[in-house]
Order: C-alpha cells, then sequence, then structure tokens
C-alpha cells in the first residue's frame, strides 16, 4: 500500500489528459521535478509551524510538476508537436537536471555515498495514517481521485473536456463555450500538479536518487488498465503497488529473479491491448445489448 500512494497520483497525470483525448507518458519527469520542488522548500523552510511547512511543500511540488509537464502542453497547443513524444524526452531532461542539482549545486556536504540535498525535518514529514503502516499520501490520493471524477463528471470543466476528446472539433468546442486549445492546456496544467504533488510530500526525508523509480511508467499500466476512470484508479493502484511489492517476497519464498515483477506487469497491459483489440469484433466479446 505505500507503492499505492503515488501510482494514483501517477495514474491520473495521464487519465485527466486523457479526458481530452491526450496520451501523456512523461509523469517521471513531473514527479522527478516536483519532488526536488518540495524537498527544497521543506528542507530551507524551518521556521513555520510544520502543518505550514507540509503546505508550502505540497504547492511547490505541485507547481513544480504542473509547469513541467505544461512545457509539453504548450508544444502540442502552440507547435502542434505531438505530446506523447515531448512528455516522454521531457522526462529525460528532468532526470538530468535532478541529477545535476542534487549532485551539485543542492547536494548536502554530509551526504556523502548517497548524493541527497539537505534533509527535511522530522516535524515536516508526513506520519502514518493511524492504524496502519501507511503514510497520508495514501489518504491524499484516494481524496484526489474522488475530486478528479467530481471534476470530470459533474462539472462544466469536465462536459467541455468530454465534447474536445469526442470530437476534437472546434464547433463542437464552441457550443460549450470553451476553446479546445484552452480545455487541454487546464488538463495539462491539473495533471501536472497532481503528478508532482504525488512525491512532493516529505517521506524519504530528502531528494536524492529513490525518488527516481519508475513510478511514472507503473502510472501509465494503472491508468489504462482503469481506463482513465479516476475512481477505478484507486483499486487498480492497489494491485499493481502490490505487485511491485512483492518482488522481495517471491525472491525469497520461490527462488524467482526480481525481474519476475516486470513480467507479470508486462502480461497485463498486454492482456489490456488484446481486450481493447477484441472488444466489439468477436461475439463473445460484443457489448452488452448490442
Amino acid at each position: 500500500m505505500q507503492r499505492a500512494a503515488p501510482l494514483i497520483l501517477t495514474a491520473l497525470c495521464v487519465a485527466l489528459p486523457a479526458q481530452a483525448g491526450l496520451i501523456v507518458i512523461g509523469g517521471e519527469g513531473a514527479l522527478v521535478v516536483g519532488g526536488l520542488a518540495a524537498a527544497v522548500v521543506g528542507a530551507t523552510i524551518g521556521a513555520p509551524p510544520p502543518l505550514a511547512v507540509k503546505i508550502m511543500m505540497a504547492l511547490a511540488g505541485a507547481g513544480a510538476g504542473a509547469a513541467w509537464i505544461m512545457l509539453a502542453g504548450a508544444l502540442r497547443h502552440w507547435r502542434g508537436v505531438n505530446e506523447t513524444i515531448t512528455s516522454l524526452l521531457l522526462t529525460y531532461i528532468a532526470v538530468a537536471l535532478f541529477n545535476h542539482f542534487v549532485e551539485g549545486p543542492l547536494r548536502d556536504p554530509a551526504s556523502l555515498n548517497k548524493p541527497s540535498t539537505l534533509p527535511i525535518a522530522d516535524a515536516n514529514m508526513l506520519g502514518a495514517i493511524p492504524g496502519m503502516d501507511v503514510h497520508w499520501g495514501l489518504a491524499f490520493g484516494v481524496v484526489f481521485c474522488i475530486a478528479c471524477y467530481v471534476l470530470v463528471r459533474h462539472s462544466v470543466h469536465g462536459f467541455a473536456l468530454r465534447i474536445v476528446a469526442a470530437t476534437c472539433a472546434r464547433r463542437s468546442s464552441r457550443l460549450a463555450r470553451r476553446g479546445p486549445g484552452a480545455v487541454q492546456l487546464r488538463a495539462w496544467r491539473r495533471s501536472g500538479g497532481a503528478r508532482g504533488h504525488g512525491r512532493g510530500r516529505s517521506v524519504h526525508g530528502s531528494a536524492n536518487a529513490s525518488i527516481i523509480a519508475g513510478y511514472g511508467y507503473a502510472g501509465i499500466l494503472v491508468s489504462f488498465i482503469a481506463r482513465h476512470n479516476p475512481l477505478a484508479i484507486v483499486p487498480v493502484a492497489l494491485l499493481v503497488g502490490g505487485i511491485n511489492a512483492s518482488g522481495g517476497m517471491l525472491q525469497r519464498r520461490l527462488d524467482l529473479p526480481d525481474a519476475t515483477v516486470l513480467v507479470l506487469q508486462g502480461i497485463a497491459f498486454m492482456a489490456i491491448l488484446a481486450a481493447e483489440t477484441l472488444y466489439g469484433r468477436w461475439k463473445l466479446f460484443q457489448p452488452k445489448g448490442e
């Protein structure tokens, strides 16, 4: 369950733009940039009350993640560059910048073997949910999914998103009094904010290489399994997070390599592709009512 929290918010980074017909796979970049921004804020601002510091860290992480994803959104909106390619390539740039700052200007001199930023005070760290060995990030992720579901399904902006995704026509978008470009850019901003917030809260204690754990890529799988439904993302993230966490047990109990987890994820992804391909083509896979 510890791994489900970042997976939930990473999947939202894919699911929200998908509501506007966009495929974004650069959540790992927003994760890295948001985590670095939040760690720097948490380490440098120590005077305010812990709650105020946590709020500022969340805002810093969400803002940095949103700004990073918006770079790909701006290229799509004003230059027509494919958002899937740009978001993926921006991830490599984000990781390179992260390594540069963590191993250079922002490195804590006391971190010798593992370069890290300055540590965050214990009072500013996220605590565990009472009665559970899981930090509050999981609760935030569930609340965020519910809020996104309400936004997409029960708001004017969500209605405009569905119009843009279904028709991609300016005339239909004008019927909702929204320009398609503006609607898509709002989806970009919200998705990046979700991803930056996903690792922006203080769990590790400092920004180091452990933040780059591949959650951005696993979130793509979670979002597609959930069919980009914010509510369905929660149980799917718990499932995929459990599979990821089972790597150590598979090694100890069944003497299998740790890469077995990746094989299981690949099988799940192939099952999704097969379902999407066969749905509606054979009588067995016909939608109900047809």
